[in-house]
């Protein structure tokens, strides 16, 4: 049931992280406050499919 999710930089639009998740149990998209590396600053990450 894990799937292979990404986190896109909602500044940027680049996607820059990639995690895991159940999606059984978490239906929600996570938003997690990540470093971009692309705009050199922290900023909210949002969950986008693989």
């Amino acid at each position: 049931m894990r799937e292979i999710i990404l986190f896109q930089c909602s500044e940027c639009k680049n996607k820059n992280y990639s995690n895991m998740k159940n999606k059984k149990n978490t239906t929600e998209k996570l938003q997690l406050k990540k470093y971009c590396r692309h705009c050199r600053k922290h900023s909210v990450h949002k969950e986008t499919k693989a």
